[in-house]
């Protein structure tokens, strides 16, 4: 019951105070609409004659660039991957010892198993690498042009030997 009382004095008190002529009276009418002022931008920049941003196809690729690019690959495969594994494992019927065996009844030859393996490891290998690569330019550390591509070579020489390891366990 109070609360009822205290709204109708909120309102009463709303309509004594802000009658409909003195909301009009100081509303502030809107200037344009986001498509003129979209209009009005791209006019102004294609009649400056300014070039337009730079985009990926004009730059020379470079190691430090590719490494970046495949990085967030990893991360985005590594993380499907897990969230997939995770899913067929809630939802596929029988247990990984049921699934072991099957790959095994596949019978499939000693390379094409070192290299699923290999496959599977790479990117784990990568993106652990080159994220410690990345810690250590959280710390200032090798950011000079001719570090980055030391770094980049030591990180691809590291993936592929701790990834031919880790394969052939």
């Amino acid at each position: 019951m109070a609360a009822f009382c205290l709204r109708r004095a909120g309102h009463h008190c709303l309509r004594a105070h802000l009658s409909p002529l003195l909301c009009i009276r100081n509303a502030v009418p809107l200037g344009t609409t986001a498509k003129e002022e979209m209009e009005r931008f791209w006019n102004k920049n294609t009649g400056s004659n300014r070039p337009l941003s730079p985009h990926v196809t004009i730059y020379r690729w470079s190691l430090p660039m590719v490494m970046s690019i495949c990085h967030r690959g990893t991360g985005i495969a590594l993380s499907a991957g897990v969230s997939l594994f995770g899913l067929s494992a809630l939802l596929v019927p029988g247990s990984f010892e049921s699934h072991l065996e099957l790959v095994k009844s596949l019978y499939l030859g000693p390379a094409l198993i070192h290299t699923a393996k290999f496959a599977l490891v790479f990117p784990l290998t990568y993106h652990t690498w080159n994220g410690i690569r990345h810690l250590m330019w959280d710390l200032g550390k090798g950011l000079t042009i001719s570090q980055l591509y030391q770094s980049g070579v030591i990180v691809l020489v590291l993936t592929v030997l701790s990834s031919v390891g880790l394969a052939a366990m």
